[in-house]
């Protein structure tokens, strides 16, 4: 296993991550009992980082983890966000939102806590309303370190330009068929200090040749998509999903991101997949072949 500073944090993290949506059944139906297996799995492999929301299963998510980490919570390094979808990003639904993850949790503090889905928000609201909200828990020493969420690379810039975070967290924006974080957004990052968290490096699934449902109406991106893994055969493993290996690597051995978060409820892919986290990467030949074919064309 390999580990990472994540940025100014001081924290010491594995650089593989457990996503927690699928813990809350946001891509089929799972368990308490298999939740805690799971995390139990991912310690014994190695892996100290976890990160949820009260989005994922509408808070499901946090509270199995709580209860899987009854016992274990000086293990592991958790990471939340606030505040849920549909709800507003001020002041006092930020510190609800923070406290309810607090009691779901089971625990008196939340090592990092984002703010969710920039998108949902505008910029004057999250340095206005949610970010002092993180402050002041912080102040309480409920919260050790504050970042931000965000799919859209703009939006991430300025956090970063005026260090208002400890990091940021992005989702299949260095993958194999879409690096766009690779030219601006890591580099600044780097150059702040601000440690980076990357979700979803199989593109949504795409890579694993099993594109999420939400994107099934989504044909011109799937085509295009198809187009770029047939560029890619040179990477292609003989087993099924050939291109998860190479995709997994690809991300977890940049650099720049300190964390590549994978999600699951299966202990056989949380194994395969771990065991990806060698520090062996793809060679500078197959680097310099990827970062030619897409270079400034964004996917997602």
């Amino acid at each position: 296993m390999e580990y990472a500073t994540l940025g100014k944090t001081g924290f010491r993290v594995s650089k593989i991550g457990l996503g927690g949506a699928p813990l809350g059944g946001d891509y089929g139906g799972t368990t308490d009992e298999t939740v805690t297996r799971v995390i139990d799995h991912a310690l014994d492999l190695g892996m100290n980082f976890i990160d949820t929301a009260p989005l994922y299963g509408r808070g499901e998510s946090e509270r199995r983890i709580g209860k899987a980490l009854r016992g274990k919570r000086s293990n592991v390094i958790i990471a939340s966000k606030a505040v849920m979808r549909g709800e507003p990003y001020t002041f006092e639904n930020t510190i609800k939102s923070v406290e309810d993850s607090l009691s779901r949790l089971q625990t008196d503090y939340i090592d990092l806590i984002q703010l969710h889905e920039l998108e949902q928000t505008t910029f004057e609201q999250a340095i206005n309303e949610t970010l002092p909200a993180f402050r002041k828990l912080k102040e309480q020493g409920k919260v050790r370190a504050i970042g931000v969420n965000a799919g859209n690379l703009d939006l991430l810039i300025p956090f970063l330009e005026e260090e208002l975070v400890d990091t940021i967290q992005t989702y299949a924006k260095y993958t194999l068929i879409d690096y766009s974080a690779k030219d601006e957004l890591l580099p600044l990052a780097k150059e702040k200090q601000i440690g980076v968290i990357h979700g979803s490096p199989l593109a949504m699934g795409i890579l694993a040749d099993h594109p999420a449902p939400f994107l099934q109406n989504n044909a011109v991106l799937l085509e295009e998509a198809a187009r770029r893994m047939t560029q890619l055969d040179f990477l292609r493993n003989t087993e099924p999903k050939g291109l998860v290996e190479p995709a997994l690597r690809f991300s977890l051995t940049c650099p720049d991101i300190a964390i590549t978060l994978v999600g699951t409820t299966s202990i056989q892919s949380l194994t395969l997949n771990a065991s990806f986290c060698d520090g062996r990467g793809l060679s500078d030949d197959e680097m310099t072949r990827v970062f030619s074919l897409f270079q400034g064309q964004r996917l997602f």
